[in-house]
């Protein structure tokens, strides 16, 4: 046998063209997820291999009849011989003449040439890293199935706080931009990162305290540069009752702005629709009421100021609270309701668009404003760097789902009117509680748009969810390129994980952090791989440099300038005296 050689395919088993066994050589092994080949000569085709990865290994003693006879074995009284054999799963056929591996036929691990011809990257012209496998080589996804020119989209599912998805996410988007595969398409290509899990995501452009050499060079085995993201924008939205409309937050205090949509924009962009945005909104009928004030608020309505304030049948509003007592008042009074809620609309469905309007005012109220001094810096846009990160933990869920909403869709628009040329790549977490399975809502319809005809666009969906089930069919669908970490057993059994062999699914409820089971359309198995540790930082803790403020106290996006009294001592410090 040669160097190379792990032992024969078994004869004691069938073998199939899609699946057979290997008898391993004494003093060899194989793991899970090796990738190994064998040969047979087929009159009139010549030589056909055949390789596959290996998704078991069981091990067995043969000779032993019950289980006690391990220690007569181990005593040397009884003769057995111990046996260990793998499954493996076929990955590609060369040339495509499927035939059964015949047994007793030399079988291989696959390295360097052959391992990738095994996993078609040989055919992958742009490759993406994703990671290490388990034999420590780069694995890589098609550029083609991530950009939209075959495919489109990405779904990561996993248990939260173990899973690891959105480290995944955005080492990923870091490998997209940096790894080269763009080539020139780099410097138009964009990535929109929704944070709703704390302030981590607003250090990742200051590197990682633990970035040593040995990070380094487990970025430069996957062709990296281990750095955090060059060009990041943050948005986060204003603190409450402050008439400066500082951002709030509270780790970083320079190169980010706050945002907010003012009173005139949320009326001539007719964003009333994303206000109800649950997911049963919908399929009641007051929706009706809710398209019909749009309009009309839009018709109606013009600027007062430059601070977004509004003017609508004479009256001036100042506040979304204004704005909602306004529209309060003209759907009670008998003699307006039926010019703002239609003709033929009951007091009943009223009522009920009347309820949910107002329970919006404390949401809403932060981010809807008509008394703030208006800046360019508030729009949240991705023009002006390739990563934008918009910190949205300390609004409630409504307002959460609002701004994702409006934000998606006024994205999609200006995608839609400049063309495909550049890519825009949507990171959403938590992507169940805005495309649920049932019902339906604005913020859905959107991502069902995005889902279907985004990589017509250049728009490509990064979706992290804890469990794929529970997100609309369609989105999943669509996704190319299905990523899973660790999964709740009973989650690991639903049909959304069916490209999972077995072997996988078990594995999944049991993987460790930083280790995900990358599918995509070329490759027929899924191949685990584990992912470097972060370059950048993800905490404020990790940083290994404080976040100063930049030359002229202005941040990095257009932020506000540096706040003079940003040194001095907290409430809790002790007096200097």
């Amino acid at each position: 046998m040669g160097e190379s050689t792990v032992g024969r395919v078994v004869g004691t088993e069938d073998s199939t063209p899609l699946e057979f066994a290997v008898a391993l050589a004494p003093g060899a092994y194989l793991q899970l997820d090796d990738v190994v080949a064998t040969e047979r000569d087929v009159p009139g085709v010549g030589t056909v291999v055949t390789s596959g990865v290996v998704t078991e290994v069981r091990a067995r003693h043969e000779g032993a009849s019950f289980g006690s006879d391990v220690f007569l074995i181990a005593d040397g009284v009884l003769p057995a011989q111990v046996q260990e054999i793998a499954e493996v799963m076929t990955t590609r056929v060369e040339p495509e003449f499927y035939v059964p591996p015949r047994p007793g036929e030399l079988v291989r691990r696959a390295t360097g040439d052959e391992r990738a011809r095994a996993l078609y990257f040989d055919r992958m012209e742009h490759q993406v890293a994703a990671g290490v496998g388990r034999d420590g080589e780069p694995v890589y996804v098609n550029l083609e199935f991530l950009d939209g020119t075959r495919g489109g989209h990405v779904s990561i599912s996993g248990i939260s706080g173990v899973a690891t998805k959105t480290s995944f996410a955005l080492f990923l988007l870091y490998s997209l931009f940096t790894g080269g595969a763009l080539g020139r398409r780099a410097l138009n290509s964009k990535a929109l990162v929704f944070s709703v899990k704390g302030e981590d995501l607003l250090f990742l452009d200051r590197p990682n305290l633990r970035l040593d050499d040995d990070l380094r060079a487990d970025y430069a085995r996957l062709g990296l540069t281990a750095a955090p993201f060059g060009s990041v924008g943050f948005f986060a939205p204003p603190m409450p009752d402050d008439p400066s409309g500082r951002p709030h937050v509270v780790g970083r205090t320079h190169g980010i702005a706050a945002f907010w949509w003012t009173l005139g924009e949320f009326c001539a962009r007719e964003l009333l629709p994303y206000v109800f945005a649950d997911a049963e909104d919908e399929r009641n009928q007051y929706t009706m009421v809710i398209h019909q004030v749009a309009s009309r608020l839009r018709r109606e309505v013009s600027a007062v100021g430059d601070s977004g304030s509004v003017m609508i049948e004479g009256q001036v509003l100042r506040t979304y609270d204004d704005l909602v007592e306004f529209v309060s008042d003209r759907l009670t009074d008998e003699d307006s309701r039926r010019d703002w809620a239609g003709p033929v609309t009951g007091v009943g469905t009223v009522n009920a668009f009347l309820r949910r309007l107002r329970s919006s005012l404390k949401p809403l109220r932060g981010i809807v404003r008509g008394d703030l001094a208006d800046t360019n810096a508030r729009r949240v846009t991705t023009e002006h760097s390739q990563l934008t990160v918009i910190d949205l933990h300390n609004l409630p869920e409504r307002a959460q789902r609002f701004v994702v909403g409006v934000v998606l869709a006024a994205e999609t628009a200006r995608k839609e009117q400049a063309g495909p040329g550049g890519l825009l790549f949507t990171m959403i977490d938590e992507l169940n509680k805005y495309a649920p399975r049932e019902g339906s809502s604005p913020i859905k319809e959107v991502l069902l748009d995005i889902a279907e005809r985004g990589r017509s666009l250049g728009i490509i969906l990064v979706g992290a969810q804890q469990t794929a089930s529970e997100v609309e069919r369609r989105i999943v669908s669509n996704s190319s390129v299905k990523i899973v970490g660790r999964l709740d057993p009973a989650e690991a059994g639903r049909p959304e994980y069916g490209f999972l062999p077995p072997t996988q699914r078990a594995r999944a409820v049991l993987a460790k952090p930083g280790t995900m089971f990358v599918s995509q359309p070329e490759i027929p198995v899924p191949i685990a791989v584990e992912f470097p540790f972060p370059a950048w930082a993800t905490r404020e803790s990790e940083c290994a440099a404080p976040v100063a403020a930049p030359p002229g106290g202005s941040g990095s996006n257009g932020g506000r300038p540096r706040d003079p009294f940003a040194g001095l001592p907290g409430s809790d410090d002790p007096p200097p005296f």
